[in-house]
């Protein structure tokens, strides 16, 4: 049976700007398992936000953090690439920006700590990794076309639960075969984690085309710029989608819903 839901915007600072995050909540008092939200490079958007609706209506708290300080870049790829290249390289202000929601997250009253996931999708997805390296606790990580990390083993051997990656076949910039090379480092660090590949997806397959200012054009053909290589698939987004919920499910579950 579905939750009832509320949602509202949280405001927090990081890396010098007001971040503008969409927290979701089952109703009830808990405690309910936590998932924190990565947005691609885009910036945060009505999909991350429905992502974090529809956990919260299955029980989970749900934080979709912001690490634009309030911007998307819709139909600016350039400017989106000066903003999120220099966070790529800096590992550093990543954990930092990534920890500052976190935080937010576990403030809320009912979120446990002890069941914590975190799903990123794109550069999100870099920032979740990142984070897991840095110590998370996360119970469970999926990450959705990352940007990858360096393959070092030794980074990864106090991860403390599974790892989902799905990216598509015709990705130009999270390939399966970075993917593959990548994982081999979590294998050797004893990390328990699962790659799916997706025939014929591109970069951002998740991704509905929009319009500049954000609303749904409702085809399947972007109407403005971005970057080489984006495609949406929405059979294999509803797939993806479905192999998150099922790794949450399985990791950090209500103990109805594991079963």
């Amino acid at each position: 049976m579905p939750h009832m839901i509320t949602t509202r915007e949280v405001t927090y600072a990081a890396d010098g700007l007001r971040m503008v995050a969409h927290l979701a909540l089952p109703d009830g008092e808990g405690p309910w398992p936590a998932v924190l939200i990565g947005h691609d490079g885009i910036g945060l958007d009505d999909y991350q936000r429905g992502r974090a609706d529809h956990l919260a209506s299955h029980g989970y708290v749900a934080l979709a953090m912001d690490y634009h300080g309030g911007q998307t870049f819709f139909g600016n790829p350039e400017a989106m690439l000066d903003r999120v290249m220099p966070l790529i390289a800096d590992p550093d202000r990543m954990q930092a920006i990534g920890f500052a929601a976190l935080d937010v997250l576990l403030a809320v009253p009912g979120a446990d700590h002890d069941r914590l996931a975190a799903v990123g999708f794109g550069a999100g997805g870099t920032m979740m990794l990142e984070l897991s390296s840095a110590g998370a606790p996360f119970k469970a990580l999926a990450a959705i076309h990352p940007g990858l990390p360096t393959a070092r083993s030794e980074n990864w051997t106090d991860v403390t639960g599974p790892f989902l990656f799905c990216t598509g076949s015709e990705d130009p910039i999270c390939t399966p075969a970075q993917l593959l090379t990548f994982t081999s480092a979590l294998q050797d660090a004893g990390v328990d984690w699962r790659v799916h590949v997706y025939g014929g997806a591109k970069h951002a397959f998740w991704a509905a085309p929009s319009d500049t200012d954000g609303s749904l054009t409702g085809g399947t053909t972007h109407a403005i710029a971005t970057v080489p290589g984006v495609g949406y698939h929405p059979v294999h987004a509803a797939r993806a989608w479905r192999a998150v919920h099922d790794l949450l499910d399985e990791a950090i579950g209500t103990p109805s819903e594991a079963a």
